[in-house]
């Protein structure tokens, strides 16, 4: 079949950012099978953040463009701080049991089990249905019929926007909501372009979704300069309680249930915590411990270029994600986790030779 040109912003005229090359390295099963669902459900990861959401609302919109129909689930409700984003109020808790579902294609998740509860409840449905697997984190043990699995991409929302490109879908399809939707991935997944994740290509296709009308300053803006009152006071209480080990190499801190009372914030609002303990500049290894209602501990790591690689960490205790930034959920209390943890980082910092 032969694909459509992608369109800029103005009709007629081509855009000036060519995603040919980058996009050229899409699977061809990966474009088949998405252009051919006629029903899909398109799922992201519980506790979603802006690459979960984005990707697979950007995977919906593709889906319809292409004369089918979709339904973007999250089984946890979209944090108030993505709000902002057009589309967010499309995402529903639970499959549509109308549909009869052709295809299944989950987004940014490392495993099959991050997306959440909804695997068990309607583990039929994931059974029968055909899953294209659509990631970048490295850990991903490729889950699908087919699996497109790219950790040199900085976003699972990078590797969307060539998957459009591919399909001939206008980067301004939906009044811009397909760009915004896949800037916003961009901007979280890269902090803002500063993490070492920011390729050539990552940024020649932001430089397309910009053109395509992305408002990349007032996603910006929204993700990393303006937060709820209740969220930097919760932030206020979580770094006075921060700890080191190893002259500083090691950092970490622990958000607890009273904290988020006292401050009277939600869990979503935890968001960017660990992001601002890996600004410490002596850390090798940046810690986050979250206390749950569920008796579990889950745990989030980034770690310095060139150093500790946060995925072995992670990965003792059954989690995933990238070098440089992964998380866990240790089946343990808090206080029987910590320790079990911070002894495990130790052993990784201290054989750092800088």
């Amino acid at each position: 079949m032969t694909e459509a040109s992608p369109r800029g912003v103005s009709p007629g005229v081509g855009p000036h950012v060519d995603l040919s090359a980058y996009a050229a390295a899409v699977p061809d099963q990966v474009v088949e099978r998405l252009r051919n669902a006629r029903r899909v459900l398109t799922i992201c990861h519980e506790n979603p953040e802006a690459d979960a959401l984005g990707s697979a609302l950007a995977n919906a919109l593709l889906v319809e463009a292409c004369g089918g129909v979709a339904t973007a689930v999250c089984v946890d409700p979209v944090p108030p701080m993505y709000a902002f984003m057009p589309g967010m109020e499309r995402f529903s808790r639970e499959p549509d049991p109308t549909i009869d579902y052709d295809l299944i294609v989950v987004g940014d998740c490392g495993s099959l089990e991050r997306v959440g509860p909804v695997l068990e409840s309607h583990r039929d449905l994931f059974e029968r249905v055909p899953i294209l697997d659509i990631d970048h984190h490295i850990s991903n043990p490729l889950f699908g019929a087919v699996d497109w699995v790219d950790a040199t991409s900085s976003a699972t929302c990078e590797m969307v926007t060539l998957l459009a490109w591919r399909l001939g879908v206008p980067l301004t399809a939906v009044d811009g909501m397909l760009a915004t939707a896949l800037a916003g991935g961009v901007v979280m997944d890269t902090g803002n372009f500063q993490h070492p994740n920011v390729t050539p290509r990552t940024l020649v296709v932001a430089a397309a979704l910009r053109e395509a009308g992305a408002p990349f300053s007032e996603i910006a803006r929204r993700l990393y300069r303006s937060k709820p009152n209740t969220q930097l006071l919760l932030f206020g209480r979580v770094l006075a309680r921060m700890e080191s080990d190893l002259q500083g190499r090691l950092v970490w801190s622990t958000l607890e249930l009273a904290d988020l009372a006292a401050a009277g914030a939600s869990p979503a609002e935890s968001e960017g915590l660990i992001d601002l303990l890996s600004q410490s500049e002596t850390s090798e290894a940046a810690i986050l411990f979250k206390e749950s209602t569920e008796g579990v501990t889950r745990v989030s790591v980034r770690t310095r270029d060139g150093g500790v690689d946060a995925t072995v960490l992670t990965g003792t205790f059954g989690g995933g994600g990238h070098a440089r930034a992964a998380g866990a959920t240790v089946a343990l209390p808090l206080d029987e986790a910590r320790p079990v943890v911070l002894a495990r980082a130790a052993q990784l910092v201290a054989a750092v030779a800088r």
